[in-house]
C-alpha cells in the first residue's frame, strides 16, 4: 500500500535523505515530478502556497511542506529506528545539525553555484560573498568532525543523511582536490556516509572533482539556426480560388500582436544591454557604476525609485522576497526597456521593499503597467544631476549597506535584479 506522495524534482538535495529513509523503512512513496522553475499548478500552490519543494501528501491526507519535518516524519515510521538518536538530547542535536546545514550552508552554496552555472545573473561581488559565507559554515563542520565520527553520537543518524544530501552541490562544483586536502574531516565523514548502504541505494556512485568551477560568468552558447527546407512549388490557382483563399485568410488571420508602448521611440544611443553586461560582469561600485554615469543619457532614459505601498502588511521575509520575484516575472514584456534592482530590507514582520530602475523614456507607467500589480508600488522620478539621487541609485544597485527607516538601520536581506 502506498504511504504517500513526495513532490520533488530529480536531484533535489533536500529530498535525498527522505528517499533514503523511505526505502530503508520499506515505505512505498510515489515520486511526483515537480519543477518550480517550469511553473506550478493551482493544485500544488494550494498544497504549498510558497511554491517550493519538497512537499508530502500521505495516503491518509496528511500533508507536510518542510523538508526537515518530512524527513523526521518518514524516519519515525520505524519505531525501532536509531536514526533519531537514543535520547532527547540526541534528538535535539540531530534537529540542530539539520537546521544548521539547511539554513546556513545550503542557501550560501546556492548563491555561489547558481550564478556560475547560468541559473541566475552573475555578479562577482555576490559570488565572492557567498563563497566566503559557505566556507565559513563548512569550517564549523570541519572543526566538529575533528573529534566526532558522525554529527551526533557514534552511529549514523538522520542528521548525517540529511546533511550529506545537502552538501551535494558543494562537492559537485567546489570542493576539489585542494579543498579536500585542507578539510580532511568533512571529506572523511562525507565519504563514509555516502557509501552507507542506506544512502548509496538512492544516489549515483560517489565521485570527486579535481578542480572547482571558476568564478566567472558562464559563457552563453549560440544555437545554430536550423536549415530551412525549400517548400515545394504549389500548383497554380485559378483567380476564383485565389480570391476565396484570400477571404479565408483574412477571416482566419489572428489579430496583430499589440505593440509595446515604448516600441515607437527612436533608437537610443545608450545601449541598455551594454550596461546590463557591465553590471553583471564587473565590480559594481568600482567599475560598473562609473561606466553607467559616464554613458547614461537622461534624455533617452529616466531613473525611478520604487517603494512598495503596503509594507505594513509584509510578514515573513522569504514571502516578501517571493513577492518581488513575482513582480519581476510579470514585467517580462518590458525587459528590453528596463533594468533595475529591488531588495527586501529588515526582519520578519518589520520589513520593506525598495528599489531603483532605469527606464526607457521619461515616464514609468508605459514600462510597468504590463504587470497587473504595478499599482502596489509607488514610483518617484530621480534626478541624475543631484548627488543625493545618484547615491540612492548606487546604494540600491550595490547591495553593500543597510538603509535607515524610521531612525533605525534595516539590514539588506534579499536583492533581486531584472535583466533582459
Amino acid at each position: 500500500m502506498s504511504f504517500g506522495k513526495l513532490y520533488t524534482s530529480e536531484g533535489n538535495v533536500r529530498s535525498t535523505a527522505i528517499r533514503a529513509v523511505a526505502k530503508a523503512n520499506d515505505l512505498d512513496i510515489e515520486i511526483v515530478k515537480t519543477e518550480p522553475m517550469a511553473g506550478l499548478s493551482e493544485d500544488y500552490l494550494e498544497l504549498n502556497p510558497i511554491g517550493k519543494i519538497p512537499s508530502f501528501v500521505g495516503s491518509d491526507g496528511y500533508t507536510l511542506i518542510e523538508s526537515i519535518a518530512i524527513a523526521i516524519y518518514v524516519t519515525s515510521q520505524n519505531e525501532k529506528t536509531s536514526l533519531l538518536g537514543k535520547t532527547k538530547q540526541d534528538y535535539a542535536s540531530i534537529l540542530s545539525w539539520m537546521s544548521f546545514v539547511n539554513s546556513e550552508v545550503v542557501p550560501q552554496l546556492a548563491a555561489w553555484h547558481k550564478p556560475l552555472t547560468g541559473r541566475v545573473p552573475y555578479n562577482k561581488r555576490n559570488v565572492d560573498d557567498a563563497q566566503a559565507a559557505s566556507l565559513k559554515a563548512m569550517s564549523v563542520l570541519e572543526k566538529h568532525l575533528l573529534h566526532h565520527t558522525f554529527l551526533v553520537g557514534e552511529r549514523i543518524t538522520l542528521a548525517d543523511l540529511f546533511a550529506t544530501g545537502l552538501l551535494n552541490r558543494g562537492f559537485q562544483y567546489f570542493f576539489d582536490k585542494k579543498w579536500r586536502s585542507e578539510n580532511p574531516n568533512v571529506t572523511r565523514w562525507y565519504e563514509t556516509v555516502y557509501n552507507q548502504p542506506i544512502y548509496s541505494a538512492v544516489v549515483d556512485k560517489l565521485s570527486f572533482i579535481d578542480e572547482a568551477i571558476k568564478n566567472q560568468a558562464p559563457k552563453k552558447e549560440k544555437e545554430a539556426a536550423p536549415k530551412k527546407e525549400a517548400a515545394p512549388k504549389a500548383a497554380p490557382k485559378s483567380k476564383a480560388k485565389e480570391a476565396k483563399d484570400e477571404d479565408e485568410e483574412d477571416e482566419d488571420k489572428p489579430a496583430p500582436k499589440p505593440k509595446h508602448p515604448l516600441e515607437g521611440l527612436e533608437k537610443a544611443t545608450f545601449v541598455l544591454d551594454d550596461w546590463k553586461r557591465k553590471y553583471s560582469n564587473e565590480e559594481t561600485r568600482e567599475v560598473a557604476l562609473p561606466w553607467f554615469w559616464e554613458n547614461f543619457k537622461p534624455e533617452e532614459y529616466s531613473l525611478w525609485k520604487v517603494d512598495y505601498r503596503y509594507n505594513d502588511e509584509l510578514t515573513m521575509i522569504f514571502m516578501t522576497s517571493n513577492l518581488i520575484g513575482g513582480f519581476f516575472a510579470r514585467l517580462e514584456a518590458s525587459r528590453k526597456y528596463i533594468f533595475g534592482a529591488a531588495s527586501v530590507y529588515g526582519v520578519a514582520n518589520d520589513s520593506i521593499i525598495k528599489g531603483v530602475f532605469v527606464v526607457r523614456g521619461q515616464e514609468a507607467e508605459p514600462a510597468f503597467d504590463v504587470a497587473p500589480d504595478y499599482e502596489s508600488y509607488e514610483f518617484t522620478k530621480l534626478d541624475p544631476s543631484r548627488k543625493e539621487d545618484r547615491e540612492v541609485v548606487e546604494d540600491q544597485w550595490s547591495w553593500d549597506k543597510p538603509i535607515e527607516v524610521g531612525g533605525k538601520a534595516s539590514p539588506l536581506f534579499s536583492p533581486e535584479v531584472i535583466y533582459g
